[in-house]
């Protein structure tokens, strides 16, 4: 196997490395959740009953018997792993739908709020960086001090006050739902923030170090100075780990928006695994990991693969 990998050309051998390792993590997220759930305190027979249900003792083994949770719990983990290598993610407990049906309507709002929040927190993190860099002292602690606030709060926390200021009281935005582009604003910005005071620290440490390399003494001794080296040399040297670093936050923001959704009452992927964990609805909530693994591994790889493109050095050590 190993040696078949070998004949391939670098991006079938990248392909199959990465194919290989995305599985492997999206089994052991799927594991991992499976034990999880089943080693919470509580019964899963009443995540199929409803909260605040009852049933008599017949109707619950009954109900065991039909959802297969009467067998032992390694069965039902090989029955769990079968449907998802078939492809079939059954149906939610609660909800009473398939659970793809289910998937499918919530996940534009998601995708929504993932990419608006990640690419307000890129063009503030840069917009921060560049006119901080290189500055003085004043200016770079204060700078300093502004990120580590922002990186300080709690999405959560940061977006009741964002609704309390910008909804309630001045009322310039909408305080909840999904509708039209105005609704997003507040929701982008509690996940955004924070993400761009880290984002600006690495940029920042990036433009400092590169500030001092040999290829940037040279550019400036031919001349080249000011926006123009930012652009063609010291900002292309950051997006390196800029992207990196930005590959992990979209794939976690597909699962980490829970709070946010919840506050600002969203539709999303969020809400739905709030709930699903809430009433322990395991199809749903091991639906959701795979997706949010799969989504983490995707976008990982896709960032791998701009790698080379952003340096071409990297090239050499793939060709290698």
């Amino acid at each position: 196997m190993r040696t078949a990998v070998r004949g391939l050309p670098p991006w079938a051998r990248f392909v199959a490395r990465r194919t290989a390792a995305g599985v492997a993590v999206v089994w052991g997220t799927v594991t991992v959740t499976f034990f999880a759930m089943h080693a919470a305190p509580g019964d899963m027979v009443d995540g199929l009953i409803g909260p605040g249900a009852s049933a008599t003792p017949a109707l619950r083994r009954q109900i065991a018997t039909e959802a297969g949770l009467d067998q032992p719990l390694l069965v039902q983990y090989g029955h769990e792993m079968k449907q998802l290598v078939t492809g079939d993610l059954g149906w939610s407990y609660q909800l009473g739908q398939p659970i793809g049906r289910l998937l499918s309507s919530q996940i534009w709002p998601t995708v929504q709020l993932a990419v608006s929040a990640l690419v307000t927190a890129l063009v503030l993190a840069v917009l921060m960086a560049t006119v901080t860099a290189g500055r003085g002292r004043t200016v770079r602690t204060a700078a300093a001090l502004t990120e580590l606030l922002t990186v300080s709060m709690p999405s959560f926390w940061l977006g009741l006050v964002l609704l309390t200021t910008l909804s309630y009281q001045l009322r310039l935005l909408p305080s909840i739902g999904a509708t039209g582009p105005a609704a997003l604003v507040l929701p982008t910005l509690a996940l955004a923030l924070p993400l761009a005071g880290l984002l600006a620290q690495v940029i920042r440490h990036e433009l400092e170090t590169t500030d001092g390399k040999p290829f940037v003494l040279t550019a400036r001794s031919r001349g080249l100075g000011g926006q123009a080296l930012l652009l063609r040399h010291t900002l292309r040297h950051a997006l390196l780990p800029l992207t990196t670093l930005s590959g992990f936050i979209l794939g976690s923001l597909f699962g980490g928006a829970v709070l946010v959704e919840s506050i600002f009452t969203r539709p999303g992927l969020g809400r739905i695994l709030a709930s699903a964990v809430g009433s322990r609805d395991l199809p749903v909530v091991t639906a959701l990991v795979v997706l949010s693994s799969a989504v983490f591994v995707v976008v990982n790889t896709v960032v791998d693969m701009l790698h080379p493109l952003i340096d071409p050095r990297l090239r050499e050590v793939d060709a290698a």
